[in-house]
């Protein structure tokens, strides 16, 4: 049988595992009393292992022990989909045992999607335990309301222990055990699909490990004390989390990569990919292009995505504004969109700086603006994330006032950096809780707090329409899934500005999006508008809907007139700390 690891077939289990350096390989486990030499595997002269074992099926667990010299160990399967725990067993899986009854969702276009991060361990936890991929179904229905039509699932790769952000890949083919393992993944992104919701997970692919994993030193071969075939055995080893960086340059690691990427896709019906930190793909240190081996695994394992499954997704953690990260000619890594640093810092810097006077409208101003390769859906953008609230950051309402972070300070300027969020050019991202409110710094030890769900639903009502209005769900916003931005004003003194963003323009496309970041209101702003005629308000974040704590200020729709020699104006006022959303009538 083709493929590698356990391979599932009518009466048995095909095994198919790579030691270059083995002496001898055996496969051991339910099917033969877990005896050490009944099953011998044969080489294959390329480096794989080879054996056929009637009457194993799935669900048997298995290892492969491994004989080198003088030493024997054993060792789970590379490929393995489903293991006990990190330090346990493989179990035999087969891919296509689950019922995925008629699931052919299509992710919406990129500029239509708004995403929602997700770490399943403390997303939805009962009591003492950890959160579980069935736990996450019960807010489905909440998130299907709030408008977020794709989730990005930090990793669920096998992690050592129970608790972990992810980002410690033990087994990167198996399904963390601790959040219910392969099945309970399928079924989480089908009932996603149900929703209308696109399912894009996080892998890590920069380095392994560094805990709990049998891939270090995996047939007994090494050098310089390094981790054997699947690494570098050399400088190129290092990295932030240990010398566990995979051979890039190694045509059996480059398969092992390429083929994860594609399993999560085809066997998962998962909708894209997010890499983790790709600087550490491409360099060493994250400050260059000195692994072009890297570089090249990228653009390839992308291009082979995009030509097999061209609806997918693929988005890089690059952080470096770098544009041949989303190009797709010679020098591109071929990706579609970047998590962008350029509007993370400024804004969310915008928003938590105490003081009116120390804001930048010029930095916010190049925030909306930016983009890569003249497009403008080529970056993700956000002001929470699970590395901007971690590792000596807060939450955004945490960091504007840590004494009251759902008082007034807290919840009108972490909403104007929501409301930049999703009227800003770009693909919009939400961390998880973000929409209540939730404080404090993201832990995966520390579960979200859904009571403030209910005790600031009003604020999640502000998230909800800005996402439909982002969505142009009521057609009469069209132009903030448009790809054209241009900036209407500025005004350091008053920390205001207003942009114009459309698609074709016209009617229910053009919309223009006022801003103020003072803690004063401003009456009568003369306010250059693009084309004559009636701009009706569709939102007002000031609304006391939305929080009993806001002032309900004043603000109506715009009659724009031309004057001579002056061009398109009217006079617009904006309570402080607000945004206001206009389109064309």
């Amino acid at each position: 049988m083709d493929g590698m690891g356990a391979l599932v077939a009518d009466g048995g289990v095909a095994f198919r595992v790579w030691a270059p350096h083995a002496d001898a390989v055996h496969v051991v486990g339910d099917f033969n009393g877990w005896n050490d030499d009944a099953t011998p595997m044969a080489a294959e002269g390329n480096g794989n292992w080879y054996a056929e074992v009637p009457g194993a099926h799935a669900g048997q667990g298995y290892k492969y022990l491994v004989t080198n010299g003088e030493a024997r160990f054993f060792r789970v399967d590379p490929q393995v989909r489903q293991v006990t725990n990190s330090v346990g067993n493989g179990v035999i899986y087969d891919p296509n045992s689950f019922d995925w009854q008629g699931d052919s969702f299509a992710i919406e276009a990129h500029n239509e999607l708004v995403i929602y991060e997700l770490h399943v361990g403390s997303f939805t936890v009962n009591g003492e335990g950890v959160g579980t991929l069935e736990s996450a179904l019960s807010r489905l229905d909440h998130l299907q309301s709030l408008g977020i039509n794709a989730f990005q699932l930090m990793p669920v790769a096998e992690f050592a222990g129970d608790r972990s952000w992810g980002y410690n890949p033990a087994h990167i083919y198996a399904v963390e055990s601790s959040y219910g393992g392969p099945d309970a993944f399928k079924a989480f992104v089908r009932e996603a699909h149900r929703r209308g919701m696109a399912v894009i997970l996080d892998v890590v692919y920069n380095h392994f490990g560094p805990s709990d994993l049998d891939l270090w030193q995996f047939d007994g071969w090494s050098e310089d004390g390094k981790g054997g075939i699947y690494f570098y055995n050399d400088w190129r080893s290092e990295t932030p989390w240990g010398d566990t960086r995979p051979d890039y340059g190694r045509g059996e690691v480059r398969q092992f990569i390429h083929d994860n990427a594609l399993m999560w896709l085809r066997e998962y019906h998962l909708d894209g990919l997010r890499y983790d930190m790709t600087p550490y793909i491409r360099s060493v240190h994250a400050n260059g292009d000195d692994l072009p081996e890297g570089w090249s695994l990228l653009r390839w394992v992308n291009e082979a995505i995009r030509t097999e499954l061209p609806g997918k997704i693929l988005i890089a953690e690059d952080m470096h504004r770098d544009p041949r990260i989303t190009q797709t000619d010679d020098d591109g890594a071929a990706f579609h969109a970047q998590w962008d640093s350029s509007f993370v810092h400024p804004v969310r810097e915008a928003v938590i700086t105490p003081n009116d006077n120390d804001r930048s409208m010029q930095e916010v101003m190049e925030a909306v603006t930016m983009r890569y390769n003249d497009d403008a859906f080529h970056r993700v953008i956000y002001t929470e994330s699970h590395d901007e609230v971690s590792n000596g950051r807060g939450r955004v309402p945490y960091e504007i006032d840590e004494g009251d972070q759902t008082g007034w300070y807290a919840q009108k300027r972490s909403t104007v950096g929501a409301a930049l969020v999703m009227t800003s050019p770009g693909i919009p991202m939400l961390f998880q809780g973000q929409e209540f409110l939730e404080g404090g710094w993201f832990r995966d030890d520390v579960p979200v707090d859904w009571h403030q769900n209910e005790e600031f639903h009003g604020v999640v009502r502000l998230y909800r329409d800005l996402i439909m209005l982002r969505r142009n769900a009521a057609g009469l916003t069209k132009g903030l899934t448009g790809h054209h931005t241009e900036m209407l004003h500025a005004d350091e003194e008053l920390n205001t500005l207003a942009f114009h963003r459309w698609a074709e323009g016209g009617a229910r496309d053009s919309t223009v999006v006022v801003v103020n970041l003072s803690h004063e209101g401003v009456e009568g702003l003369p306010l250059r508008l693009p084309l004559v005629g009636t701009w009706r308000l569709r939102l007002n974040s000031d609304a006391r809907i939305y929080s009993e704590r806001f002032g309900d200020g004043a603000a109506f729709d715009l009659e724009a007139q031309e004057e001579a020699g002056f061009g398109i104006f009217a006079k617009v006022s904006i309570p402080p700390y607000s945004v206001l959303i206009y389109s064309l009538d």
